[in-house]
């Protein structure tokens, strides 16, 4: 790898002599150090701990980098090209097309970052990764001291390349600190060679973790840190990812049986680290302990590679301050909350029914059985899979907190223990309540302006399941300092992927097996199958329907589902070419059309839109603007109106439910709000996922500070504007 411009920090001449016991606070920037540290315990701890700081998937910021974590359920380009979010990502966006050779429309950049910083870099990141361990391995440390750390440090290299192949395939494999040379990179190494490497520094790490970790896992001084389970889980992603159609087009069954064995054998030894489904068979009252393991205090079964946060203000205090800005992101306005974030009426209307099927409405997966439960779009909260109401919010519930957010200017009604969500809307002119585009609404209790017509509500830190809180609520910050973990990989994946290489392999009965498990978690029973169709375990194509559709429901606004519809190639099934790509980029296994196979309608020409509940046109009349009192009066058009009880969880549903689904009817209407974008002519746009992005090319940036760096087919290079010539489903090098 080569960098035009590479500034390092200068050497101090400084040996670390302690660190503290607080994982997280230890987390800090020791980059400037010389070599002797590493005799140090301590020293070699805080050189880890710093490359810990830059890998961990932090990252609920929109100003973190995309390079340095994955998506992980905010509103960005990957989770705005999926049903969870509707707004185009740059991916599906029809009316551009990415660029690699122009820094307008640009192709993400996930390979380089700034290439100028070290600490702003990819590669700066692994380059001190590498410093790590060649620091540690060629130090005085003990060898049960340097396992321990070396360990952790196989892991953290493995994730970096991850990141990186999980897009582009192949990438330069550098396993030493190298000091730039103008003119000189590293190739691209295959596809083959960058997936083994990666295995086998997991591996590594797995065997060197294990007798500290296959024992319970790490102590809570410790916990956060990488384990034996995760680069097992991290080992079995990387599996099923390489069997899947993005890498595996022609659907060579040694991949998936491969899968398969491994986590036959992985499984019991992630088990020894003290990993398991968490409340399996104890699925508490309406799934409250499936939304409890999101916000968990101390060490969670559940939690496989987890990034850990703290309460503590920014400002003037050290470096260790990490806050988990989700939970000020999601609530409400009037909470004081930022605002909330936006579902898509798609994702809402697709969620299952509760006896497990899939609506009869929802035209995707349909080589499963529809629900015999009729599906109302106008009341979409009426007889739900148990984690729709955990993962959404709507008018009518209760979404209780810690604090107090009460103010003259607000007139809000609700302190936090008691607070509930009302959240229609209303229009103060006919003109706006008739123009699917107008942002002009108002909201009850405060919202005013600020109302959402749904809010995404999965993992919440909600008082009526968590009673002791893990952000610091204040009047001036609201939720802003929050300590709520975040799961990158929990044991949930680690069982859904062995479920996937199953099915694919010949074990769909093993399959359902995960299946059953999962959904037993949520309350689901034998009873009914767990809300599974019969036969599946004969029929290979229903069966990872269920599996997919099963992950789009379990993982919403984790930050999978975009992965999951590009290695399945869910936008065009695909059958799309790429200019240039050889003959074996043709999809030939799963019948060459994997949206065929599952039954499900590729996104690409499809649209999202969003939701509202509006007040009833013979009712609407209320005031708009900003503040909650417009000359005296209450604003809103139903101030006289007696409301029903909000929804709570803790107590049974149905009546509950009827209830508010009675209130709807009186009063409320569902209306489709614009989602996805029009034109200048205000015309609708539609999703469109073009083939040449299943596999990114290098972004303009890349190319021209790293000159003869080969590009991927299907896109230009900027520093030669010639075509690419790197095929990431090559095994061997080709050559020249």
């Amino acid at each position: 790898m080569k960098f035009k411009t590479y500034s390092i920090a200068a050497m101090a001449c400084l040996a670390l002599s302690s660190c503290s016991d607080d994982f997280l606070k230890d987390m800090k920037n020791y980059e400037s150090t010389t070599p002797e540290a590493y005799n140090y315990y301590s020293g070699a701890l805080g050189r880890l701990a710093d490359v810990y700081a830059l890998a961990l998937p932090y990252g609920n910021s929109s100003s973190v980098p995309i390079w340095q974590v994955p998506s992980n359920g905010r509103a960005d380009d990957e989770s705005k090209s999926t049903e969870e979010y509707s707004g185009f990502g740059c991916y599906v966006n029809g009316e551009i097309t990415l660029s690699s050779t122009s820094q307008t429309n640009s192709v993400p950049d996930y390979f380089q970052g700034q290439a100028r910083k070290v600490r702003n870099s990819t590669w700066g990141r692994i380059r001190n990764v590498n410093d790590v361990i060649a620091g540690i391995s060629g130090s005085t440390l003990t060898e049960e001291q340097k396992n321990e750390l070396l360990g952790q440090a196989y892991f953290l290299r493995a994730w970096c390349y991850y990141l990186m192949f999980k897009w582009y395939g192949g990438v330069p494999i550098i396993t030493e600190v190298q000091n730039p040379v103008p003119g000189k990179s590293t190739a691209r190494s295959t596809t083959r060679e960058t997936f083994d490497f990666i295995c086998e520094d997991l591996d590594h790490a797995a065997e060197l973790l294990a007798p500290f970790t296959a024992n319970g896992g790490w102590t809570s001084t410790d916990y956060g840190r990488a384990t034996t389970a995760a680069a097992l889980a991290l080992k079995g992603r990387m599996m099923v990812l390489y069997a899947s159609p993005l890498f595996n087009r022609a659907n060579d069954k040694s991949r998936w049986e491969a899968a398969y064995k491994f986590f036959q054998e992985a499984i019991p030894e992630i088990n020894k680290c003290g990993n398991h489904l968490a409340y399996e068979g104890n699925p508490g009252e309406n799934a409250s302990n499936w939304a409890k393991m999101f916000i968990e205090d101390g060490i969670n079964p559940e939690a496989i590679y987890v990034a850990l946060y703290n309460q503590i203000a920014t400002g003037g205090t050290p470096d260790y301050s990490k806050n988990n800005d989700w939970e000020q992101g999601i609530r409400p306005s009037n909470t004081l909350g930022s605002g909330g974030k936006v579902p898509s009426a798609a994702i809402i209307d697709l969620f299952p029914m509760k006896d497990g099927k899939r609506p009869s409405s929802y035209n995707s997966y349909t080589v499963l059985s529809p629900s015999a439960i009729e599906y109302n779009p106008d009341l979409p909260f009426l007889d739900r899979d148990p984690r729709f109401y955990r993962t959404f919010a709507f008018p009518g519930v209760c979404w209780a907190f810690n604090g107090n957010p009460m103010n003259d200017e607000n007139h809000n009604a609700y302190n936090g223990p008691d607070y509930q969500l009302w959240n229609y809307v209303w229009y103060s002119d006919a003109s706006d309540r008739g123009n699917i585009e107008s942002g002009n609404t108002y909201g009850p209790d405060g919202l005013m302006g600020n109302v959402k017509g749904m809010y995404v509500r999965k993992r919440t830190d909600d008082l009526h399941v968590n009673t002791s809180a893990r952000y610091a609520y204040t009047q001036g910050t609201g939720f802003k300092y929050s300590a709520a973990p975040y799961m990158e990989i929990r044991y949930t994946e680690v069982l859904l992927n062995y479920a996937e290489a199953a099915c694919q392999s010949g074990h769909s009965d093993v399959a359902v097996d995960q299946l059953k498990r999962i959904r037993g978690r949520v309350g689901y029973t034998a009873e009914n199958n767990y809300g599974l169709q019969t036969g599946l375990e004969g029929n290979e194509a229903a069966c990872m329907a269920a599996i997919l559709y099963e992950r789009q429901i379990e993982f919403a606004y984790e930050g999978k589902r975009f992965d999951d519809l590009r290695r399945w190639m869910l936008f065009d099934g695909g059958t799309q070419t790429v200019p240039g790509a050889p003959s074996t980029w043709k999809l030939t296994g799963w019948g060459g059309n994997t949206c065929q196979y599952l039954g499900f309608e590729p996104l690409n020409g499809t649209r999202r839109e969003n939701m509202e509940f509006r007040v009833q046109d013979k009712y609407n009349g209320g005031l708009g603007g900003d503040k909650w009192v417009i000359g005296g009066k209450n604003p809103d058009p139903l101030a006289d109106v007696s409301r029903p009880a909000a929804v709570d969880y803790r107590n049974e549903l149905e009546p509950q439910l009827k209830n508010l689904a009675d209130f709807y009817t009186t009063y409320l209407e569902r209306a489709v709000k614009k989602g996805d974008n029009y034109n200048s002519a205000h015309a609708q746009l539609y999703m469109n996922y073009q083939p040449q992005y299943y596999f990114p090319g290098f972004a303009y940036g890349v190319s021209v500070n790293n000159e003869g760096l080969e590009q991927t087919i299907g896109w230009m290079d900027a520093s030669t504007n010639a075509t690419g010539t790197f095929d990431p489903l090559a095994e061997t090098v080709t050559e020249k």
